[in-house]
């Protein structure tokens, strides 16, 4: 059984299909690479802020059942320490504005320069699901064995 979506691009930058674009790293892959649609290079300084990256296209999912999220490439984060400054990024299917891709350099002591059209993140679309939300009144009951306990509660 397929569960295969049909979603839109519209390309933003005309630089995307000489780069590449859209493309998955492998057959298999999960993510659709993003390019940095750049003019000039940018330097990411050790444990400054996050910059705003441009991915030259949007998308049209449109679908309530279907979203898009952004994380970075893992290669370049465990490397070099380019990661992504809002942890990942979650395109709603109404969203059908620019693709922008907030990088951020957690190493602490060597920069990352970023060239443009190089590969800095990836697009993963997903199904998502909206459960059903029932207010409850009163104290909390037995629930379950591990009850209210929060961080490492369940061991390690």
């Amino acid at each position: 059984m397929s569960d295969r979506r049909e979603i839109g691009l519209r390309l933003l930058d005309p630089r995307l299909p000489g780069w590449g674009f859209p493309r998955w790293g492998s057959p298999a892959a999960a993510g659709l690479d993003l390019h940095a649609c750049l003019d000039a290079p940018l330097v990411l300084p050790p444990q400054g802020k996050p910059a705003l990256i441009p991915a030259g296209f949007s998308v049209l999912i449109r679908d309530p059942d279907w979203c898009g999220l952004i994380f970075p490439r893992s290669g370049r984060g465990h490397r070099e320490g380019l990661v992504l400054g809002n942890g990942t990024g979650v395109i709603d299917a109404d969203y059908e504005g620019p693709l922008m891709v907030s990088a951020w350099n957690r190493d602490e002591s060597e920069p990352v320069r970023i060239e443009p059209g190089e590969r800095i993140a990836q697009l993963v679309f997903t199904r998502i699901t909206r459960p059903v939300l029932t207010v409850l009144e009163g104290e909390p009951g037995p629930g379950s064995e591990r009850g209210s306990g929060g961080f490492g509660s369940s061991g390690r």
